[in-house]
């Protein structure tokens, strides 16, 4: 049986508009931070995606943040124009160019994420910690049914 019809489904009840709406809402409030350290949202993403080893290439950046490849590129000349960044060649397929953190790189990712998980752990701080672990579980949850149904469709 569906979930949704055509009148329960509202901004108020629509995962897709609430998820984006917290997504603007958490990175509006997250800009003096962004700022401060001579960074932006987007940049600091990236930053934090080769930190965590889920994407050391242009095209893994551009997957792992959902993000235009063409897009990307610039983003990671600009990060390497900042001295946040190195790439080099794959000595083992010429054609692949891996990126890296700097120290540089590493310090500014970092000192963002500590001022971020700070702010995240304020507006939480009235929350109990099931109720924040059961919030990261569920969007997990949506986060893989929807990687699986593109992924299927990709194949398709």
């Amino acid at each position: 049986m569906a979930f949704y019809s055509d009148s329960t489904f509202t901004p108020d009840t629509s995962i897709g508009y609430l998820a984006r709406r917290v997504h603007q809402l958490g990175t509006l409030a997250l800009e003096p931070i962004f700022a401060a350290a001579g960074m932006t949202a987007t940049q600091w993403s990236a930053l934090a995606s080769i930190y965590v080893q889920r994407a050391n290439t242009c095209a893994a950046i551009a997957r792992d943040m959902a993000y235009d490849k063409g897009a990307t590129t610039r983003l990671v000349d600009t990060l390497e124009e900042r001295g946040w960044i190195t790439r080099h060649r794959a000595g083992d397929d010429r054609r692949v160019v891996r990126l890296a953190l700097t120290p540089a790189g590493e310090a500014a990712a970092m000192a963002v994420r500590d001022a971020v998980v700070e702010q995240w752990n304020g507006w939480l701080r009235d929350w109990n910690d099931k109720d924040i672990m059961d919030l990261i579980r569920l969007l997990q949850r949506v986060r893989d049914t929807l990687a699986r149904a593109a992924d299927e469709s990709a194949s398709a």
